[in-house]
């Protein structure tokens, strides 16, 4: 017998948790998400010029684009965190946020002369950036992982990257309201490595924290 089919017996075999873990994962977010937003609120804020951007193209796909992250991020944590529940699916879809960033970056090369490129990528906040994103992260972090634990991933460090992203994706949902640098070359580089930075400390405490 394989494995994973092992594991899925065992758990067709085990006494049903006291709640689905859709209902852990709601109610230990929740709060965690507030306090996020409350820590963004006393550092930082929303940028003062907000209302004046939200039709502008660059910010309205940064921000869409964060939000596309955490929509097929949670419904991957949810997946991942229950055994035998399929998750390539979910996985795969996760590649359209990468896609869609990679053909704005195309038409940010081409709208853009070539004088302009480096200093969109850089940009004037890219420090805090790679600050915020993980400090706004790590109350929802902790949060995803007391939900995982109350669940049985077959892959703990799997389960951990994508509560790391997941939860990276509230921090830059956030932080996108605060950033004054809208460029998709921007987004590309610091918010991906913040993000990036996120999930690889995911990966690395599920390994350790969500095994069973």
């Amino acid at each position: 017998m394989k494995t994973s089919d092992l594991i899925r017996a065992l758990a067709a075999d085990c006494a049903p948790w006291p709640k689905p873990l859709r209902q852990i994962f709601n109610a230990a977010l929740l709060p965690a998400i507030l306090m996020a937003f409350g820590l963004y609120l006393v550092v930082l804020g929303p940028r003062p010029d907000l209302a004046a951007h939200l039709a502008d193209p660059r910010f309205a796909f940064k921000f869409l684009l964060a939000l596309l992250l955490l929509g097929l991020v949670g419904d991957l944590v949810l997946r991942i965190g229950q055994p035998g529940v399929p998750t390539r699916a979910s996985a795969l879809r996760l590649w359209l946020v990468p896609l869609l960033l990679g053909g704005a970056i195309l038409v940010e090369l081409f709208v853009l002369p070539p004088h302009l490129w480096l200093p969109r990528l850089i940009g004037s906040n890219a420090l805090l950036c790679l600050v915020s994103i993980p400090s706004l992260s790590l109350g929802p972090l902790i949060a995803i992982f007391f939900s995982l634990r109350r669940g049985a991933p077959e892959h703990p460090a799997s389960a951990g990257a994508a509560a790391g992203l997941f939860a990276a994706a509230i921090g830059a949902v956030l932080y996108a309201t605060h950033c004054p640098d809208d460029s998709p070359l921007f987004v590309a580089a610091w918010y991906t490595l913040a993000i990036a930075l996120v999930a690889g400390i995911g990966a690395l405490a599920g390994g350790r924290l969500l095994r069973w």
